[in-house]
C-alpha cells in the first residue's frame, strides 16, 4: 500500500499491506522467541535496552525527518522533543529492569510463599499516528524490559518510520522479539487484537476503537492497556487578569497549544472557558498569538504547524468549522484551508487547516453551563453542547487524537 507525503499528497514509497495469515506469521515468530527472550537475565535485557536507545540516539535525525515526512510534523518537535523522548524511554526501562525481584512471605514457621516475576509470553501493540516513534518506545520498552516479545501495527498513515526504526534496530534485538505488520486497521488491528496467542493487548487512537479493543480483550480474558482521548478544557478566571504578568503570558501561551503537534495530541486543549468580564480582552491577547504561529513546511526547522497527516483527518477537522458556522459561531481567526486542494492530491491535504478553537459567541457561558446574553457584538450560545461543540473546531477528529 502507498505511504504518502502530507505536505504534497503524492506517495513517496509503498509498504506491505499485510493479512491476516501475515498476523500469524509474526505470531509464528513471537513465539518462537519468547522462552529465550523471557530466560535472558534482566541484565542483558537491560543492555539491549539501552544499545537499542544508543541506535536511535545515532540515527536521530533521520528518524525525525522520516517520521515528520509521512506524519507532517513539525521537524522542530520530532528533533527536539518526540526522539529524544523516545530515547530516554529506553533507557529508562533498561534501569527499571534491573530493579525487577521477587518477594517472599513468611506465613507461619514452616511456611514460606516466595513470590517470581514471569512474562506473559508475546505481547499486541497497535500504535497511534500523532507520535508513531514515541507511543512505539512507549510500548516497546517496557514489555522487552518485563521479557515479553511483540507484534506490533502500526497506524495505516504512518508505517514507515517505525519500519525504519526497525532497520536502526535489526542487529540489536535477537530475531522474533520485535515482529511488525502493517495494513489497514479495521483488517489487521482487528486480527492482532482477538488473536488467542496474544497474552497483552496494547492500545493507543480513538475511543471507539478502543471499546471494540477491550472486548476482544475481554473475549479471550486478557489484560488490556488502552490509552484513548478526551476533552482539555483551559479555564480562565477573572484574576488570571489582574496582573499584565508572566503568569497571563503563560496562560495565553498555554491555550496557544492547541496547535503543539498539529491539534493531535490529546493534552492540546480542546476548547477554552472563559468568564464573561475578562473574554474581550483574553480573546484580543490570545488571538494576536495565535496569529505568531507559523505554518509551512513541516521540514522547515522554523515551522510550528505542518499539513495534517490525512484527509479524513483534514475534512473531520473542517467538518467542525463548518458546524459552528452553521450554528452562528463568529470566527475571528483561520478557520479554512490555507492552500486550495490541488486535483492531484486527493489522498493528502496539502497544508492544515487552522481551525477557529476562539470563535466568538460560542464561548462557554459560565460554570455551569447555563446560557447568559450576549455582550454586544456577540451572539449568545443557545446551548451548553452547542458551545462545546463550536469552540472545539481547533481539534482533530481521528485516530489519536485531542478529541479522542
Amino acid at each position: 500500500m502507498a505511504d504518502v507525503l502530507p505536505v504534497t499528497g503524492t506517495a513517496f514509497c509503498e509498504v506491505a499491506r499485510s493479512s491476516a495469515e501475515d498476523v500469524e506469521l509474526a505470531l509464528d515468530a513471537a513465539h518462537a522467541a519468547k522462552d529465550a527472550w523471557g530466560e535472558t537475565s534482566l541484565a542483558d535485557r537491560a543492555k539491549v535496552l539501552n544499545v537499542i536507545a544508543d541506535a536511535v540516539e545515532a540515527n536521530l535525525e533521520m528518524l525525525a525527518v522520516a517520521e515528520t515526512s509521512e506524519n507532517g510534523k513539525p521537524v522542530r518537535e520530532t528533533l527536539g522533543a518526540e526522539l529524544p523522548l523516545a530515547i530516554d524511554h529506553f533507557r529508562y526501562f533498561a534501569g527499571a529492569a534491573r530493579s525487577l525481584e521477587g518477594s517472599s512471605t513468611e506465613i507461619d514457621k514452616a511456611t514460606v510463599a516466595y513470590h517470581f516475576h514471569e512474562p506473559p509470553g508475546v505481547d499486541g501493540q497497535i500504535i497511534a499516528f500523532n507520535f508513531p516513534l514515541l507511543t512505539a518506545a512507549w510500548k516497546i520498552a517496557p514489555a522487552l524490559a518485563a521479557g515479553n516479545c511483540a507484534v506490533i501495527k502500526p497506524a495505516s498513515p504512518t508505517p514507515w518510520s517505525i519500519l525504519k526504526l526497525a532497520e536502526v534496530i535489526d542487529d540489536v534485538v535477537p530475531p522474533g522479539v520485535i515482529n511488525i505488520v502493517t495494513g489497514p486497521g479495521a483488517e489487521i488491528g482487528k486480527a492482532l487484537a482477538s488473536d488467542k496467542r496474544i497474552a497483552k493487548i496494547g492500545f493507543t487512537g480513538a475511543t471507539t476503537t478502543g471499546r471494540l479493543i477491550t472486548q476482544y480483550a475481554a473475549e479471550n480474558i486478557i489484560p488490556s492497556t488502552t490509552e484513548l482521548g478526551g476533552k482539555s478544557p483551559n479555564i480562565f478566571i477573572s484574576d488570571v487578569m489582574v496582573d499584565d504578568d508572566e503568569f497571563l503570558d503563560k496562560a495565553v501561551e498555554g491555550l496557544a497549544l492547541y496547535a503543539f503537534n498539529k491539534r493531535e495530541v490529546c493534552t492540546c486543549p480542546s476548547r477554552a472557558l472563559v468568564r464573561e468580564p475578562i473574554y474581550d480582552e483574553l480573546m484580543e491577547r490570545c488571538l494576536a498569538r495565535i496569529a505568531q504561529i507559523k505554518q509551512g513546511n513541516p521540514l522547515d526547522a522554523t515551522t510550528q504547524i505542518g499539513p495534517q497527516v490525512s484527509t479524513p483527518q483534514l475534512e473531520q477537522i473542517t467538518s467542525y468549522v463548518d458546524i459552528g458556522h452553521q450554528e452562528g459561531a463568529e470566527c475571528p481567526i483561520g478557520g479554512h484551508r490555507s492552500v486550495p486542494r490541488a486535483s492531484s492530491r486527493t489522498t493528502r491535504p496539502t497544508d492544515s487547516a487552522r481551525a477557529c478553537g476562539l470563535a466568538t459567541g460560542t464561548a462557554p457561558t459560565g460554570w455551569h453551563g447555563r446560557p447568559r446574553p450576549a455582550a454586544s457584538g456577540r451572539t449568545a450560545t443557545t446551548s451548553t453542547r452547542r458551545a462545546r461543540r463550536s469552540a472545539a473546531t481547533s481539534s482533530p477528529a481521528s485516530g489519536a487524537r485531542t478529541t479522542r
